[in-house]
């Protein structure tokens, strides 16, 4: 199962190609006495004379980022901007992201670095936009390899299409259903997916490798990847039948003395969940004191119960920005970092490696956040990349589908946007049963909002398929059930109780359904059952209510039990295939669609 870098043959080619330029680098300058903690060369130290030993110090640059979703070109709209805070105490939004330009950026960080490991945190692909989505993110798979990854940990999204499709990612192969979309045979991931914590229900063994050794000369790190425990929950059943998912904490201490035993005394955690740092500006000071300093969330338990063994954690998940240190428990700090999402920022890590030890020297591990500006020179064989698989998708992505006045958001405990997908789910949905009285729609299936520039050639104001796909790529059917209104009142209180009570999870609400939620109140009293309204009536418990949800919702996904119970269950079409008839039916050029107005939903702070 573990595995020990370099474990495949361009991962050789590139190991070589390293010792070659450590060899170069070799200058007066560089034979000099051994470095303290935190000035050891970016290359290999040596000693005076003729005495070629290399010095007790060596610096290892980890760049790692999480979150990337397939964004293979530059995000749009929120997605694609990351806000800096400057020096007077103000911010302002730069835009970034964009596989050509991440490369450009990794390739100019690791110059001079001789030493130099490329991670990540998991979700990789799932969510992913038309030009990676259509083609089941074999795209992303070929970006990551010409990036250059070396090592990523699974995240929940990599279980969107189920372990048999991960493993087709990771080892190679056509599409079992849409076969080979070239010429060529899809080759795999030239890296490791690590997931300790994924057990096969079967074998009780790990689906993929728990942890991997990356190694050059004398220098050994390990990393161990495990995504979050609670994975199941916000993934549909059938992506993650026939597994288990242990516990975060438990599965890294376990695996950290594994390692330790084999000799690896330098380990770093990839750990797909996150956390809410007090700032969204990308650079803000996580360490300084003062009230709202630091992360709060489920990664900062896990840093603090992480085994001291383990000397630095990579996580995402969240889709935040930090770079933290947090206590270990042996109360010494250790650095805790994630890189935003969609390629926006990457993380340059500096781990001080200690030969004497084998392991890094804690006090001198530096950490930052740097932007994917835009400003750079694209990659040309990420263009050449992108450009191969535009050109498959055009044909689909570029067909017109509606027309809207405005932006169109996903942003807000209500927002324009879920309320649209609400009402196309209805209006869809009545095709199937008239009777039909709501729909209801969770926001982490809206992945983007709608841009009213135009992102190609369409003209502003045009929804294209591909940006249609960009929202909603789930492929998710659209599930009809009866519920009681008891049932209907507890899913609503579901949203801001038991596992959504510390992070609420506010559905969106088609036309006709309103209510009350009190954010003054705690638990399921934030939503007020007296003002909970169908078409400006009460609901009554005893009544039955025809509800459509997708069938993530339809599973019980997301802490929502109760929409996991409904009867008379009728599955329809894609849920996509729904906005996209929406759009069509309700916008012309001449009447474009205008953003709804989010008043469904009365919000009292």
């Amino acid at each position: 199962m573990p595995a020990t870098s370099p474990a495949h043959p361009r991962r050789r080619r590139r190991t070589n190609r390293l010792l070659v330029t450590a060899a170069g680098a070799l200058t007066v300058g560089a034979l000099a006495a051994a470095a303290l903690p935190g000035s050891a060369s970016a290359g290999e130290q040596h000693g005076k004379g003729h005495d070629h030993r290399p010095s007790r110090y060596q610096d290892v640059q980890l760049l790692s980022f999480n979150d990337l979703h397939g964004n293979l070109e530059p995000p749009t709209g929120s997605s694609g901007r990351v806000t800096e805070l400057q020096p007077d105490g103000t911010t302002k939004t730069i835009d970034a992201g964009g596989a050509e330009y991440l490369a450009t950026h990794l390739r100019q960080a690791r110059e001079g670095n001789a030493y130099s490991i490329t991670a990540a945190g998991g979700d990789m692909v799932g969510a992913s936009p038309l030009i990676s989505g259509l083609f089941h993110d074999e795209p992303t798979i070929e970006a990551l390899n010409k990036l250059e990854l070396d090592v990523t940990s699974v995240g929940n999204h990599e279980f969107d299409e189920g372990a048999k499709e991960l493993s087709r990612l990771q080892n190679g192969g056509c599409h079992p259903t849409d076969g080979c979309y070239t010429d060529k045979t899809f080759q795999g991931a030239d890296f490791p997916y690590l997931a300790a914590n994924v057990l096969d229900e079967k074998t009780g063994k790990p689906l993929l490798k728990p942890y991997w050794v990356w190694q050059k000369k004398d220098v050994k790190v390990g990393f161990i990847g495990v995504t979050l425990e609670g994975t199941p929950n916000i993934v549909s059943a059938e992506g993650v039948k026939g597994l288990a998912f242990k516990d975060e904490v438990e599965t890294i201490n376990r695996y950290a003395k594994e390692l330790r035993r084999k000799g690896v005394k330098s380990i770093v955690a990839l750990i797909h969940e996150g956390g809410f740092p007090a700032s969204q500006s990308y650079n803000y000071d996580c360490d300084a004191p003062g009230a709202g300093d630091g992360i709060s969330g489920p990664i900062a338990d896990i840093a603090k119960n992480v085994s001291p063994e383990v000397d630095a954690l990579v996580t995402g998940h969240t889709h935040n920005a930090y770079v933290c240190t947090i206590p270990d428990p042996a109360g010494n700090p250790r650095t805790v970092t994630s890189a935003a999402s969609f390629g926006r920022l990457y993380t340059d890590t500096t781990l001080t490696y200690d030969r004497r030890t084998g392991d890094i020297a804690r006090t001198a591990v530096k950490s930052a956040n740097h932007v994917v500006s835009r400003d750079v020179p694209k990659a040309p064989d990420m263009t050449r990349l992108i450009d191969k698989w535009n050109t498959l998708a055009a044909p689909i992505g570029n067909r017109p589908i509606g027309h809207i006045s405005g932006d169109i958001v996903k942003d807000g405990t209500e927002s324009p946007l879920g309320d649209l997908i609400a009402d196309a789910q209805l209006e869809y949905a009545r095709t199937l049963d008239p009777e039909t009285d709501l729909a209801l729609m969770n926001p982490g299936g809206i992945r983007a909002s709608l841009t009213y520039a135009a992102s190609g050639a369409e003209g502003d104001g045009v929804v294209t398929f591909a940006e249609a796909f960009t929202v909603q790529p789930f492929a998710n059917t659209v599930n009809l059930q009866t519920f009681t209104g008891e049932q209907l009142i507890k899913a609503l209180k579901e949203q801001v109780s038991g596992s959504n009570e510390a992070a609420p999870k506010i559905l969106q609400v088609s036309e006709g359904l309103t209510y009350t939620l009190d954010l003054t109140k705690s638990g399921a009293d934030r939503v007020v059952t007296d003002s909970i309204r169908l078409n400006g009536e009460a609901i009554d418990p005893s009544a039955s209510y025809r509800v459509a949800t997708n069938s993530f919702l339809a599973g019980g996904g997301d802490g929502f039990t109760t929409l996991g119970q409904g009867a008379d269950d009728l599955v329809g079409d894609d849920d996509l295939k729904a906005l996209e008839q929406y759009l069509t039916a309700n916008s012309s050029a001449g009447s474009p669609l205008a953003p709804p107005a989010a008043d469904r939903i009365t919000i009292v702070k």
